[in-house]
């Protein structure tokens, strides 16, 4: 049998998985205080529904297919926006909502993007651009939290749109948007030889123009009031008027947060509409997160051995347990409770036996130092 994982897909044990159980509680703990209220979705959709109207993208290209015993055409769920066209339907808004769970591509892979990822998405239904200003707030808070530093960069497709039509562009725009978002992946040499072909090339250097530029342009008026509102949330944006993100269903400001430390993307966001309701996102990967997550609330665990002494093991694993202390109990010799320790980073062990018991002290043995105290029991 062969048990190789598949390429793109991988398992997670040990700190590893420690470390991003955490940064997903602490996602979840900062979508909660800002009022997002939690949701799930099914995994697997009809593959009509996953397309959706926006079949050209190339992330809705990637979506697995598959097939039920009924020879449904079925997919797997690549993000988790387009299912908001159900559950926010009939809601009071703005409907809140965040969700973290495993979205699937079937696209190339490298050592930062998988075939299978876990996206943590906030969403708000009916929103305006004070929210998009609420949305960068949380994000901010959570990479500060777990020590990403950032840049919060913000575009605008309205305003792309409006330069196209002032400078007469007559090229596809869907065409012509792809081929902008190339900017930060591919040289400006090979970004402008594809937009020549489209007869949109003049945009590289509009792009490079001072911000003072764009104020002339009515869309721009949506970037001074998401800065204005930045600053009541003492957030700074930088404004890149080339920054359009892959997705076609964006339609107002979008953004991407960046980090030094890696060049992908690590956040993403923008408006958009959900049942013709103006609404706004923003999707964190939690792969990439936990790449580069600088914090340090690793809780220590305990092991209690117990040396046939059942009953009084775990009375003080309970006690322990319930002052939120992590606990495992093992039963067997105690060398072979030191090394299992050793395996599992555990940084101490309490050893009960009849003598402990007889004496209410218990011998313990610091895992990092090697050294025994005794304390109470």
């Amino acid at each position: 049998m062969n048990t190789e994982i598949i390429k793109g897909f991988r398992d997670f044990t040990g700190e590893e998985a420690e470390k991003r159980q955490r940064i997903k509680e602490i996602l979840a703990e900062a979508f909660r205080k800002y009022g997002f209220e939690v949701a799930e979705t099914p995994i697997i959709e009809n593959e009509e529904f996953v397309k959706g109207e926006n079949k050209a993208d190339e992330a809705v290209s990637d979506i697995y297919k598959l097939k039920d015993k009924g020879e449904r055409n079925l997919a797997l769920r690549y993000e988790f926006t387009f299912q908001l066209k159900r559950i926010a339907n009939n809601k009071k808004l703005p409907f809140k909502r965040y969700q973290i769970g495993e979205v699937f591509r079937d696209e190339p892979t490298s050592t930062r993007r998988f075939r299978q990822f876990t996206q943590c998405d906030i969403d708000i239904i009916g929103s305006t651009i004070k929210d998009e200003a609420e949305i960068l707030a949380v994000a901010t808070e959570v990479l500060d939290k777990i020590g990403i530093k950032n840049e919060i960069c913000v575009g605008n497709r309205k305003l792309i749109n409006e330069i196209i039509d002032k400078e007469k562009i007559s090229g596809n725009k869907n065409q012509i948007l792809k081929e902008i978002d190339k900017l930060d992946k591919l040289s400006e040499q090979e970004v402008k030889a594809n937009l020549k072909k489209l007869g949109a090339e003049k945009l590289v250097a509009i792009f490079q123009k001072p911000e003072s530029y764009f104020e002339k342009y009515e869309a721009y008026k949506e970037i001074e009031e998401l800065k204005k509102f930045c600053k009541y949330y003492k957030i700074k944006i930088n404004f890149q008027p080339g920054l359009v993100r892959g997705l076609s269903y964006y339609n107002g400001n979008v953004f991407e947060i960046k980090s030094k430390e890696m060049k992908e993307t690590i956040c993403g966001g923008g408006s958009y509409l959900v049942n013709n309701v103006q609404s706004s996102g923003i999707a964190f990967g939690l792969d990439r997160l936990a790449l580069i997550a600088k914090y340090d609330d690793k809780k220590d665990k305990t092991l209690i051995l117990s040396l046939n002494e059942d009953k009084k093991a775990i009375e003080v694993a309970q006690k322990l347990r319930e002052k939120g202390e992590y606990v495992v109990l093992f039963y067997g010799k105690p060398s072979k409770a030191l090394d299992y320790a050793n395996s599992y980073n555990i940084s101490k062990v309490i050893f009960i036996g009849s003598e402990e018991t007889k004496k209410g002290k218990a011998k313990v043995k610091d895992m990092k130092t090697g050294k025994e105290s005794s304390i109470g029991i």
